[in-house]
């Protein structure tokens, strides 16, 4: 009976030394990630992680995937309660928080990620990641890029030509394209459809990404510089004032010419898309071409019926253009900012370790491209390889994505001042076309409130 009871006690105290082992040797790496656009995207993701796991035995990847404009908020109250995740990636972490994050000294420095795959990089894109962190007064790696967008305009072709115009009469000059669709395109639309529909669409909402990144792009234009490599601002130049007042002035003229629709003040993201869709407008500016995608996608659904297929497919291949700006006032080609989508892992995360592992297993091409290549065009890959991908060659609209990158790129403000995500958050751009519009107040007053709030947050 001694010897029984040793023997069942020695397998117990095995077992509890199994079950502890297991739960020691069983890693639960935590991942917040934004939910696609589309379904491809996620399948990518979900094929990535997976392999991970078969990679990583003993490593579960608990991933909680939100909408776009929930990420921000999920993450804050993970870091406010002590306990964010490992890692987490969000398309707006770059316009709101990832430089403030590292600023403020909340992100892990992943340089020994990312310098052994620098000369994969494109330059340009990995630089917005090199971020400044005011404690140790020094720049890093704190962030990894995963694909970028840059402003394109779409218009409908078959809309255009109900209106008795050729693509090959639309204007390359600034002042002459933007006359050509409001004076020209738009009242010969109305006299020979009987509809109501406006040239362009304008986004303006103060809750809008899209308004201060199309209105940016007409700052570009100018060539405005808010400011220098090192951060300093350059608004006290009296070429950055008249600048913004030719810019804003430009961008707001659409609206008092009737040539938005009124509700433009108050758009926010999607309405753009919708009124587009809707055929209310002919025109709009987007910082990705998922309004062409959105048809892409159609053309390719299954639950949708055969018209509806074909519909959707004709608007994709036949119907609409994907376009850059026409040249800048002074004559001189665009050159277009891009926003470089980041992840991040935190300075307290609990397996930091094992996220940088993650990390550079989702920015290895043979995963990262598929996740790219996933959202049907929408996203620009940040890698050269993937730059060079078929893919942004085998249609119109995709050529001219890659044709707008080939020819350089700009970042923002904020990758250099980390006091512009706090502008943008505000949208003091969107806030100043409110102010001529809504308000009433001449260009040149609403541009000085603008200055002196952007002197008053970044200086």
């Amino acid at each position: 009976m001694k010897l029984q009871r040793w023997i069942a006690l020695a397998a117990a105290g095995l077992g509890l030394a199994s079950a502890a082992f297991t739960a020691h040797a069983q890693q639960t790496l935590t991942v917040f990630w934004v939910k696609g656009f589309y379904k491809a995207e996620d399948d990518a993701l979900f094929a990535a992680i997976k392999k991970f796991e078969a990679k990583h035995k003993g490593v579960k990847v608990e991933l909680s995937q939100y909408p776009v404009q929930d990420t921000i908020p999920k993450t804050v109250a993970a870091l406010d309660s002590g306990n964010p995740p490992d890692v987490a990636y969000s398309d707006v972490y770059d316009f709101q928080v990832t430089a403030k994050w590292a600023f403020d000294g909340k992100l892990e420095d992943i340089s020994s990620v990312i310098d052994p795959l620098r000369a994969k990089f494109e330059p340009a894109a990995l630089s917005t990641t090199f971020l400044y962190n005011d404690q140790k007064k020094a720049r890093a790696y704190y962030a990894f890029p995963i694909k970028q967008q840059t402003m394109h305009i779409q218009y409908w072709k078959d809309m255009l030509a109900e209106s008795g115009f050729k693509e090959s009469d639309i204007p390359k000059d600034w002042k002459g394209y933007w006359s050509f669709w409001c004076e020209k395109v738009q009242p010969a639309y109305r006299q020979k459809t009987g509809q109501r529909g406006f040239a362009t669409g304008f986004p303006m909402g103060v809750d809008s990404s899209d308004s201060f990144y199309s209105f940016l792009t007409f700052m570009d234009a100018y060539n405005v510089k808010l400011v220098n490599d090192s951060g300093k601002l350059l608004v006290d130049d009296p070429s950055v004032r008249e600048g913004l007042i030719n810019a804003l002035n430009d961008y707001t003229s659409v609206y008092t010419k009737g040539c938005t629709p009124p509700s433009s003040t108050t758009w926010k993201d999607p309405d753009n898309n919708n009124a587009f869709h809707n055929r209310t407008i002919i025109l709009t500016h987007n910082a990705t071409i998922s309004i062409a995608a959105k048809w892409l996608d159609d053309m390719n659904n299954a639950a949708l019926s055969a018209d509806q297929r074909a519909q959707a497919k004709k608007n994709y291949e036949q119907n609409i253009a994907t376009a850059g700006f026409p040249s800048k006032p002074d004559g001189s080609k665009m050159v277009y900012r891009a926003a470089v989508k980041t992840g991040v892992i935190f300075k307290d995360a609990k397996h930091k370790d094992l996220a940088k592992q993650f990390v550079a297993f989702m920015v290895d091409e043979a995963n990262l491209t598929p996740y790219v290549e996933g959202s049907l065009g929408r996203w620009f890959p940040v890698t050269k390889a993937a730059q060079q991908s078929a893919f942004w060659k085998s249609d119109p609209h995709r050529l001219a994505v890659y044709n707008q990158f080939m020819a350089g790129t700009t970042p923002f403000e904020f990758t250099k001042n980390y006091k512009f995500t706090v502008l943008n958050n505000e949208n003091v751009w969107a806030k100043a076309m409110n102010r001529v519009l809504s308000e009433k107040w001449p260009v040149d007053k609403a541009v000085d409130e603008m200055i002196a709030r952007i002197k008053q947050v970044a200086g």
